[in-house]
């Protein structure tokens, strides 16, 4: 069996080798033609997965090792009857880390208790919960707003969207729909940017497309984080400039992520083909626990992984996609021993 696979797979050749052979590409790189022999195809996020990809190949099982589901036509893949698995969740806790990250340098550079401000979180699914079970823990209070799960859970105790804006630091963590009955593409538009004070901290760590940049750029606001952009790996430059953090859509990158969303994809493969699961798999990341010797959440975090390292490597916004795909490595808080309490994950 032959298994096409982008080359910034986790691990591909230790988690993937034992089902057939191995051919790798850039994501981008992915062709129709690249794929004709193929039965399996494993990506990330930079492979457009539709019908002008897979149409007259024999591909049966398409996995994708990230959260997001943009780059998949899931009605196709339905329609054709191919196989399909994400690993959406896998890189939750580290885009919630990330977003705490930006929150605790804010606070420092700034001078600001983080227990004095509100938080808006909008969409409160795997990252956005985990985001808030984080924030609680520092004394921030959350106006969590989530329709879709308003509208399913009893017992909830979500927001409007307009309160939710209304928060000193929002946050945007929806995936990115265009239809439904609740579509989030430009989500913060033209009927509410209007609710952004001068003051208000804004961040996007969930898809491009959410926020309208082409308001955001003629918006004051306090600050602004963002990882994620419309036009990827071609950025607003103007916001870029400006931003706090300007990052090339890494906050879900780091190294446990990464691994999640390949172990993932290999216990869906193993289900698919009913093949015995290698109990060694999950055993591929385990590095010794690290002791940070910091006094402060603010230094903890920045001694773990410095965000600000990413924000300056792609002042040059041309480098951009190489940066990602040569990301450093970056581990979690869980593998680290801190003096001062990092906040847990657990939900």
């Amino acid at each position: 069996m032959k298994l096409m696979i982008d080359d910034a797979v986790w691990g591909y050749k230790e988690i993937f080798s034992g089902f057939g052979e191995i051919t790798t590409l850039p994501g981008r790189l992915i062709t129709r033609e690249s794929l004709l022999d193929c039965e399996i195809l494993i990506v990330r996020s930079r492979t457009k997965v539709n019908k002008q990809l897979l149409d007259g190949t024999k591909v049966r099982f398409v996995g994708s090792t990230v959260a997001g589901l943009d780059h998949i036509d899931e009605n196709y893949l339905l329609e054709n009857g191919s196989s399909f698995a994400s690993a959406q969740g896998c890189n939750a806790n580290s885009v919630a880390e990330y977003v705490i990250s930006a929150l605790s340098n804010l606070a420092n550079d700034h001078s600001f208790d983080l227990s004095t401000k509100t938080l808006g979180i909008i969409g409160v699914g795997n990252v956005g919960s985990r985001l808030d079970f984080k924030a609680k823990q520092l004394g921030i209070t959350t106006l969590l707003n989530d329709p879709i799960r308003e509208a399913n859970e009893e017992e909830n105790n979500f927001v409007d969207l307009e309160v939710a804006l209304s928060a000193d630091i929002v946050t945007f963590h929806t995936p990115l729909t265009f239809s439904g009955d609740h579509p989030t593409h430009n989500l913060l538009g033209s009927q509410n940017f209007n609710l952004i004070k001068e003051d208000t901290i804004l961040i996007n760590a969930a898809r491009g497309g959410i926020i309208d940049e082409s308001l955001w750029e003629m918006t004051k606001t306090k600050e602004n984080i963002i990882d994620c952009w419309e036009e990827e790996p071609n950025i607003n430059s103007r916001l870029q400039s400006d931003a706090y953090w300007a990052t090339p859509h890494i906050a879900g990158h780091s190294i446990d992520a990464k691994f999640m969303g390949s172990f993932m994809m290999y216990k869906e493969l193993c289900h698919f083909l009913k093949a015995s699961f290698n109990n060694e798999i999950g055993q591929l990341i385990n590095p010794q626990v690290r002791v940070i010797n910091d006094s402060t959440l603010h230094e903890s975090l920045n001694s773990i992984y410095s965000f600000f390292d990413d924000h300056k490597a792609i002042k040059e916004t041309s480098n951009f996609e190489d940066y990602r795909r040569n990301y450093p490595e970056r581990y979690e808080w869980h593998h680290f021993k801190a003096q001062f309490g990092l906040p847990k994950n657990e939900l």
